[in-house]
């Protein structure tokens, strides 16, 4: 972890330096902080602005955009620990500790998603159950005539051989 610090520290170094030769030493530290992370984070708030129009038209999006940032606030604090576990000396900074505590995030999400998924499961079932029993009840009711007083309508079939047999008897 500690070697992982240094390395990305060296390779802020060596940007840092290209961009003052770029631009020239007339740029402060200050300057230089505001224009690189201005620019990293637009283009990452871009990134992220995509993602979530993706995630969004999808059917768990509050879920999935729930994990995605709690992934994010847990990876941000694993790491701030370590830091400070190697700036206080009250254990050993390493890399193989940030992940093992990302994988218990990922392992009780896992339980978490199992068990609503379940629920989740046997909550549309019963929603399903219920519409069809409606839907069967409501179709028997449509299929029951109004009751009137008037008299009911005979059949076709029926009409034609009474007016044959009304012929026959003039």
């Amino acid at each position: 972890m500690k070697e992982l610090i240094l390395v990305l520290a060296a390779i802020v170094n060596e940007v840092h330096d290209v961009l003052n030769q770029l631009f020239g030493m007339s740029m402060t530290d200050k300057s230089l902080h505001f224009w690189v992370m201005g620019i990293i984070g637009i283009l990452l708030f871009l990134a992220v602005y995509l993602v979530i129009k993706i995630i969004e038209k999808m059917k768990f999006s509050a879920t999935i955009l729930s994990f995605v940032f709690t992934f994010t606030v847990m990876t941000v604090l694993v790491f701030a620990i370590e830091i400070q576990q190697a700036i206080t000396n009250r254990g050993n900074m390493e890399f193989a500790d940030a992940a093992m505590g990302l994988w218990g995030f990922i392992v009780f999400f896992a339980i978490y998603a199992l068990v609503m998924g379940v629920f989740y499961s046997i909550y549309t079932r019963i929603k399903k159950r219920k519409k069809a029993k409606k839907t069967t009840q409501v179709s028997i009711e449509e299929k029951r005539e109004p009751i009137s007083n008037e008299p009911a309508e005979e059949p076709a079939i029926y009409r034609s051989r009474v007016k044959k047999t009304n012929k026959f008897k003039k």
